[in-house]
């Protein structure tokens, strides 16, 4: 099974060639994913609570209460 140099290399070209081919289909879907949420994005989390004390009191009340004097007392 010995190739000459001719053959591996067109051997290494033909993997190369497919290789970027995989490569810039990854880039082109990321790029227009991207782009796509962009538009939609002002830079905000929307995941993100925007008043953690009112989110504390609301969900933990009593219990973030008594575990933040605890904190206080201890310095």
């Amino acid at each position: 099974m010995s190739q000459s140099y001719e053959e591996r290399m067109a051997i290494i070209k033909q993997a190369a060639a497919k290789f970027n081919a995989t490569l810039k289909r990854s880039h082109d879907v990321r790029k227009s994913e991207t782009s796509y949420m962009d538009k939609h994005d002002d830079g905000n989390n929307i995941n993100a609570y925007t008043d953690p004390e009112k989110y504390v009191d609301e969900y933990y009340g009593d219990r973030a209460r008594a575990v933040s004097s605890y904190d206080n007392e201890w310095n």
